[in-house]
């Protein structure tokens, strides 16, 4: 059984993209086959994946979205990476406009993914940091989110926005969508903040909270201009060994 996971914060900021990133290397490197969606304009996670978001010569997720181009052309092989990759850029930026008029404009991700989804054991979509027409895209086709979320105050009042927009997708479009975890990124247990937010989250959530947390590690923030995840750019970092903990975590409890 596949699962299609989107990866969502309507804040920014808070290692969204990264997480992306690092969580599909380090569920290729455990034999999981998996596909990364990159739904976000900063065509970040293209970026990380060792690809060139201003030449993509099949193609882009946009063109796939329209119905311009069938999926299997445009999706990419990121071999260093271990995973393939449905690539995004800025044209991106144009897609709430161009699906105005498009019949069932929330369904074409799904449709496109049904197509070939039984390749894979894992698609993960980066969704852009905006509630628009990508990010309802993504939640009618995914069939759980995973929360990246830094432990401050003003990201508190953001997932309680993100949560209420969740139920509304669940109301209208995608009754099934699950929470299949939030995640703590950018961890510091020195601070008091983050003890503080990450036991209101704890008591609040409990279990939809995940055990693995991610750590502020430089290598994290190194590895993007490098073209590679920190799973293959810094292994035996912290933040590597985090991901890989992440990854361990979610296989158990998606039973992948």
């Amino acid at each position: 059984m596949t699962h299609i996971i989107a990866l969502t914060n309507q804040k920014g900021g808070v290692g969204k993209t990264t997480t992306a990133v690092n969580l599909a290397a380090a569920l290729g490197a455990l034999k999981q086959r998996v596909l990364l969606v990159d739904l976000d304009p900063q065509g970040n996670a293209t970026t990380g994946s060792g690809v060139d978001k201003h030449a993509l010569a099949s193609g882009s997720v946009l063109d796939v979205l329209l119905g311009d181009v069938d999926v299997r052309e445009v999706v990419t092989n990121c071999p260093e990476a271990g995973y393939l990759l449905l690539p995004g850029n800025s044209d991106l930026t144009a897609a709430e406009v161009s699906l105005l008029d498009v019949e069932d404009r929330e369904k074409r991700l799904s449709d496109a993914l049904a197509t070939i989804k039984d390749n894979f054991d894992v698609i993960l979509i980066d969704c852009p940091p905006s509630l628009n027409m990508l990010t309802v895209n993504a939640l009618t086709a995914a069939d759980g989110v995973l929360i990246p979320l830094q432990c401050e105050f003003y990201a508190l009042e953001g997932l309680s926005a993100l949560l209420d927009t969740i139920d509304q997708v669940r109301s209208s479009i995608n009754p099934s969508l699950a929470i299949y975890g939030i995640l703590r990124t950018m961890y510091d247990n020195r601070i008091s903040l983050t003890r503080d937010v990450s036991k209101q989250l704890l008591d609040y959530f409990g279990d939809d909270l995940l055990k693995s947390v991610i750590p502020r590690n430089v290598r994290v923030a190194e590895a993007p201009s490098h073209g590679l995840p920190v799973t293959k750019y810094a292994k035996l970092s912290r933040g590597s060994h985090a991901y890989r903990v992440l990854a361990k975590e979610l296989i158990k409890r998606l039973a992948l």
